[in-house]
Protein backbone atom coordinates (compact mmCIF):
# COMPACT_ATOMS: atom_id res chain seq x y z
CA UNK A 1 0.00 0.00 0.00
CA UNK A 2 1.25 3.30 -0.56
CA UNK A 3 0.39 4.93 2.78
CA UNK A 4 3.38 6.60 4.90
CA UNK A 5 3.27 7.65 8.78
CA UNK A 6 7.22 8.95 8.05
CA UNK A 7 5.40 13.02 8.35
CA UNK A 8 3.57 12.28 11.31
CA UNK A 9 7.06 12.22 13.36
CA UNK A 10 6.48 16.34 13.08
CA UNK A 11 3.31 16.06 15.05
CA UNK A 12 3.94 17.09 18.48
CA UNK A 13 1.81 17.05 21.34
CA UNK A 14 3.05 20.20 23.45
CA UNK A 15 1.32 19.22 27.01
CA UNK A 16 -0.51 22.53 26.39
CA UNK A 17 -3.74 22.13 27.16
CA UNK A 18 -6.65 25.31 26.88
CA UNK A 19 -10.07 25.44 28.18
CA UNK A 20 -13.14 26.33 26.30
CA UNK A 21 -16.02 28.82 27.12
CA UNK A 22 -17.84 25.80 28.27
CA UNK A 23 -14.54 24.22 30.36
CA UNK A 24 -13.83 21.35 27.75
CA UNK A 25 -10.46 20.66 27.23
CA UNK A 26 -8.22 21.59 24.17
CA UNK A 27 -5.15 19.00 23.46
CA UNK A 28 -2.72 21.72 21.31
CA UNK A 29 -0.18 20.02 18.83
CA UNK A 30 2.39 21.02 17.05
CA UNK A 31 3.16 20.32 13.26
CA UNK A 32 6.91 20.82 13.12
CA UNK A 33 7.48 20.29 9.38
CA UNK A 34 11.07 20.57 7.95
CA UNK A 35 12.86 19.87 4.62
CA UNK A 36 13.45 16.54 4.24
CA UNK A 37 13.43 15.61 0.91
CA UNK A 38 13.00 11.59 1.67
CA UNK A 39 9.96 12.52 4.10
CA UNK A 40 8.41 15.25 1.81
CA UNK A 41 8.77 12.94 -1.09
CA UNK A 42 7.07 9.78 0.60
CA UNK A 43 4.85 12.08 2.42
CA UNK A 44 3.36 13.44 -1.59
CA UNK A 45 3.07 10.13 -2.61
CA UNK A 46 0.82 8.94 0.33
CA UNK A 47 -1.11 12.32 -0.29
CA UNK A 48 -1.29 11.95 -3.72
CA UNK A 49 -2.87 8.32 -3.03
CA UNK A 50 -5.54 9.20 -1.34
CA UNK A 51 -7.07 11.24 -4.84
CA UNK A 52 -5.76 8.85 -7.06
CA UNK A 53 -3.99 5.17 -6.56
CA UNK A 54 -0.83 5.31 -8.29
CA UNK A 55 -2.02 1.84 -10.07
CA UNK A 56 -4.80 3.71 -11.36
CA UNK A 57 -3.58 6.63 -12.95
CA UNK A 58 -2.44 5.11 -16.15
CA UNK A 59 -5.77 3.76 -17.04
CA UNK A 60 -7.49 6.81 -15.72
CA UNK A 61 -5.08 9.69 -17.48
CA UNK A 62 -6.12 8.83 -21.10
CA UNK A 63 -3.96 10.70 -23.23
CA UNK A 64 -2.71 13.19 -20.60
CA UNK A 65 0.52 13.49 -18.56
CA UNK A 66 0.28 12.15 -14.88
CA UNK A 67 0.94 15.19 -14.03
CA UNK A 68 -1.87 17.26 -15.85
CA UNK A 69 -4.61 14.23 -14.97
CA UNK A 70 -3.79 15.08 -11.69
CA UNK A 71 -3.49 18.76 -11.86
CA UNK A 72 -6.42 19.23 -14.07
CA UNK A 73 -9.61 16.39 -12.90
CA UNK A 74 -8.07 15.74 -9.45
CA UNK A 75 -6.62 17.61 -7.46
CA UNK A 76 -8.40 20.99 -5.63
CA UNK A 77 -7.04 24.06 -8.72
CA UNK A 78 -4.42 26.68 -6.64
CA UNK A 79 -5.52 29.57 -8.23
CA UNK A 80 -9.39 29.31 -8.64
CA UNK A 81 -11.68 31.19 -6.08
CA UNK A 82 -12.96 27.84 -4.44
CA UNK A 83 -9.49 25.80 -5.11
CA UNK A 84 -7.22 26.91 -1.78
CA UNK A 85 -9.55 26.64 0.50
CA UNK A 86 -10.37 23.24 -0.65
CA UNK A 87 -7.08 22.22 -0.52
CA UNK A 88 -6.59 23.17 2.98
CA UNK A 89 -9.61 21.23 3.88
CA UNK A 90 -8.40 18.16 2.32
CA UNK A 91 -5.22 18.54 3.62
CA UNK A 92 -6.50 19.17 7.25
CA UNK A 93 -8.88 16.14 6.82
CA UNK A 94 -5.77 13.78 5.93
CA UNK A 95 -3.71 14.99 8.77
CA UNK A 96 -6.40 14.11 11.34
CA UNK A 97 -6.62 10.97 9.40
CA UNK A 98 -3.01 10.29 9.62
CA UNK A 99 -3.39 11.35 13.36
CA UNK A 100 -6.04 9.04 14.37
CA UNK A 101 -4.45 5.91 12.45
CA UNK A 102 -0.40 6.28 12.96
CA UNK A 103 -0.82 8.08 16.48
CA UNK A 104 -4.25 6.71 17.85
CA UNK A 105 -4.18 3.28 16.14
CA UNK A 106 -7.29 3.19 14.68
CA UNK A 107 -8.11 1.75 11.19
CA UNK A 108 -9.23 5.00 8.82
CA UNK A 109 -10.28 4.20 5.36
CA UNK A 110 -9.03 6.77 2.88
CA UNK A 111 -12.02 6.96 0.35
CA UNK A 112 -13.70 9.96 1.13
CA UNK A 113 -11.01 12.40 -1.11
CA UNK A 114 -11.13 10.15 -4.61
CA UNK A 115 -14.61 10.06 -4.73
CA UNK A 116 -15.24 13.45 -5.74
CA UNK A 117 -17.23 14.81 -8.69
CA UNK A 118 -16.11 17.79 -8.87
CA UNK A 119 -12.77 18.78 -7.41
CA UNK A 120 -13.05 22.17 -6.03
CA UNK A 121 -15.91 21.01 -3.62
CA UNK A 122 -15.93 18.99 -0.02
CA UNK A 123 -17.53 15.89 -0.08
CA UNK A 124 -20.15 15.26 1.63
CA UNK A 125 -20.92 13.78 5.11
CA UNK A 126 -18.46 13.25 7.98
CA UNK A 127 -14.71 13.97 7.73
CA UNK A 128 -12.91 11.14 9.10
CA UNK A 129 -13.78 8.31 10.50
CA UNK A 130 -11.98 5.63 12.24
CA UNK A 131 -12.54 2.07 13.81
CA UNK A 132 -10.40 0.16 16.46
CA UNK A 133 -11.10 -3.73 17.23
CA UNK A 134 -10.81 -4.67 20.44
CA UNK A 135 -9.41 -8.50 19.46
CA UNK A 136 -7.28 -8.27 17.29
CA UNK A 137 -9.16 -11.18 14.86
CA UNK A 138 -11.57 -8.08 14.88
CA UNK A 139 -14.58 -10.62 15.72
CA UNK A 140 -17.16 -8.36 17.87
CA UNK A 141 -16.50 -7.08 20.95
CA UNK A 142 -18.18 -3.95 23.19
CA UNK A 143 -15.20 -2.52 23.50
CA UNK A 144 -14.81 -1.75 19.56
CA UNK A 145 -14.68 2.23 18.79
CA UNK A 146 -15.56 4.07 16.31
CA UNK A 147 -14.66 7.97 16.07
CA UNK A 148 -15.91 10.32 14.22
CA UNK A 149 -14.34 13.99 13.87
CA UNK A 150 -14.70 16.75 12.10
CA UNK A 151 -11.19 18.86 10.62
CA UNK A 152 -11.12 22.64 10.13
CA UNK A 153 -8.52 25.03 8.91
CA UNK A 154 -7.51 28.45 9.31
CA UNK A 155 -4.43 29.17 7.29
CA UNK A 156 -5.47 32.61 6.20
CA UNK A 157 -6.98 35.78 8.28
CA UNK A 158 -10.22 35.42 7.88
CA UNK A 159 -12.11 35.73 11.77
CA UNK A 160 -13.69 32.45 11.39
CA UNK A 161 -13.82 30.36 15.21
CA UNK A 162 -12.60 27.22 13.08
CA UNK A 163 -12.79 24.98 16.21
CA UNK A 164 -16.35 26.33 17.04
CA UNK A 165 -16.80 25.62 13.65
CA UNK A 166 -15.83 21.49 13.93
CA UNK A 167 -17.89 21.61 16.84
CA UNK A 168 -20.84 22.81 15.29
CA UNK A 169 -20.59 20.03 12.20
CA UNK A 170 -19.27 17.29 15.05
CA UNK A 171 -22.72 17.53 16.78
CA UNK A 172 -24.81 16.95 13.15
CA UNK A 173 -22.37 13.75 13.12
CA UNK A 174 -24.27 11.23 15.35
CA UNK A 175 -27.40 11.88 12.80
CA UNK A 176 -24.97 10.92 9.36
CA UNK A 177 -22.84 7.92 10.38
CA UNK A 178 -25.37 5.62 8.98
CA UNK A 179 -25.27 7.60 5.51
CA UNK A 180 -20.90 7.87 5.94
CA UNK A 181 -20.93 4.33 7.11
CA UNK A 182 -22.92 3.36 4.09
CA UNK A 183 -20.60 5.43 2.34
CA UNK A 184 -17.37 3.67 3.02
CA UNK A 185 -18.49 0.08 2.81
CA UNK A 186 -19.45 0.99 -0.81
CA UNK A 187 -16.00 2.39 -1.84
CA UNK A 188 -14.29 -0.32 -0.06
CA UNK A 189 -16.26 -3.15 -2.19
CA UNK A 190 -16.32 -0.83 -5.37
CA UNK A 191 -12.37 -1.25 -5.08
CA UNK A 192 -12.28 -4.87 -4.50
CA UNK A 193 -11.85 -4.63 -0.60
CA UNK A 194 -14.26 -6.83 0.09
CA UNK A 195 -12.78 -8.12 3.42
CA UNK A 196 -12.40 -4.84 4.43
CA UNK A 197 -15.88 -3.59 3.28
CA UNK A 198 -17.42 -6.87 5.34
CA UNK A 199 -15.74 -4.87 8.67
CA UNK A 200 -17.54 -2.38 8.14
CA UNK A 201 -20.67 -4.33 8.86
CA UNK A 202 -19.87 -4.56 12.52
CA UNK A 203 -20.85 -1.18 12.95
CA UNK A 204 -24.12 -0.77 11.31
CA UNK A 205 -25.73 -2.43 13.76
CA UNK A 206 -24.77 -0.50 17.27
CA UNK A 207 -28.39 -1.43 19.02
CA UNK A 208 -28.00 -5.47 18.31
CA UNK A 209 -24.39 -4.80 18.32
CA UNK A 210 -23.26 -2.33 20.75
CA UNK A 211 -19.90 -0.59 20.53
CA UNK A 212 -18.58 2.76 22.24
CA UNK A 213 -18.59 5.90 20.11
CA UNK A 214 -16.31 8.72 20.00
CA UNK A 215 -16.33 11.88 18.61
CA UNK A 216 -13.96 14.91 17.84
CA UNK A 217 -13.64 17.95 16.37
CA UNK A 218 -9.92 19.68 15.42
CA UNK A 219 -8.81 23.02 13.97
CA UNK A 220 -5.50 23.04 12.36
CA UNK A 221 -4.16 26.39 11.91
CA UNK A 222 -1.31 28.43 10.65
CA UNK A 223 0.94 29.99 13.37
CA UNK A 224 0.22 33.37 12.14
CA UNK A 225 -3.35 33.30 12.79
CA UNK A 226 -3.29 31.01 15.76
CA UNK A 227 -5.22 33.01 18.85
CA UNK A 228 -6.17 31.78 22.07
CA UNK A 229 -8.51 34.07 23.10
CA UNK A 230 -10.17 32.53 19.93
CA UNK A 231 -9.62 29.07 20.76
CA UNK A 232 -10.84 29.32 24.21
CA UNK A 233 -14.27 31.49 23.20
CA UNK A 234 -15.25 27.68 21.71
CA UNK A 235 -18.29 26.45 23.13
CA UNK A 236 -19.79 22.63 23.36
CA UNK A 237 -23.11 23.56 24.27
CA UNK A 238 -23.70 22.10 26.96
CA UNK A 239 -22.37 23.83 30.03
CA UNK A 240 -22.02 27.63 28.62
CA UNK A 241 -20.31 30.32 31.00
CA UNK A 242 -20.97 32.90 28.23
CA UNK A 243 -24.42 33.98 26.69
CA UNK A 244 -25.90 31.57 24.43
CA UNK A 245 -24.92 32.25 20.85
CA UNK A 246 -26.53 31.57 17.13
CA UNK A 247 -22.88 29.96 16.67
CA UNK A 248 -23.23 27.69 19.35
CA UNK A 249 -24.93 24.38 18.64
CA UNK A 250 -25.57 21.93 21.26
CA UNK A 251 -23.29 19.17 21.31
CA UNK A 252 -25.65 15.82 22.03
CA UNK A 253 -21.94 14.45 22.95
CA UNK A 254 -20.37 17.44 24.57
CA UNK A 255 -19.23 16.34 27.63
CA UNK A 256 -17.27 13.65 26.35
CA UNK A 257 -16.04 15.28 22.41
CA UNK A 258 -12.43 15.62 21.78
CA UNK A 259 -11.15 18.48 21.13
CA UNK A 260 -7.94 19.19 19.32
CA UNK A 261 -5.79 22.03 17.76
CA UNK A 262 -2.56 21.59 15.10
CA UNK A 263 -0.34 24.78 14.68
CA UNK A 264 2.48 24.92 12.59
CA UNK A 265 4.43 27.48 10.26
CA UNK A 266 3.46 28.27 6.52
CA UNK A 267 0.75 25.75 6.59
CA UNK A 268 -0.51 27.02 3.44
CA UNK A 269 2.58 27.68 1.58
CA UNK A 270 3.09 23.72 2.82
CA UNK A 271 -0.13 22.52 1.24
CA UNK A 272 0.64 24.13 -1.85
CA UNK A 273 4.26 22.96 -2.01
CA UNK A 274 2.90 19.33 -1.39
CA UNK A 275 0.17 19.25 -4.23
CA UNK A 276 2.96 20.39 -6.64
CA UNK A 277 5.55 17.76 -5.29
CA UNK A 278 2.51 14.84 -5.27
CA UNK A 279 1.91 15.70 -9.24
CA UNK A 280 5.05 16.03 -10.28
CA UNK A 281 6.40 12.87 -8.08
CA UNK A 282 3.63 10.97 -9.79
Amino acid sequence: MPWTSEHTKWLIDTGERLKTADGKEVEVWEFRHENDEAVLSAWAKHFRNHYCLDAEIDFLRGKQTRKDYLNTLKFPCCSTKLGPGIRAGDFGEILVADYLQWLLGFWVPRVRWGSKVIRDESPKGSDVIGFRFHKKDCSTSPKDVLIVFEAKTKFSGSGKTRLQDAINDSAKDHLRIGESLHFIKQKLFDKGNRKQAELIDRFQNPVDVPYKESFGAAAIISDEHFDTNVIVSSDCGKIPKAPKSKEHIPHPNGDSLVLLVIKGPGMMDLVHELYRRAADEA
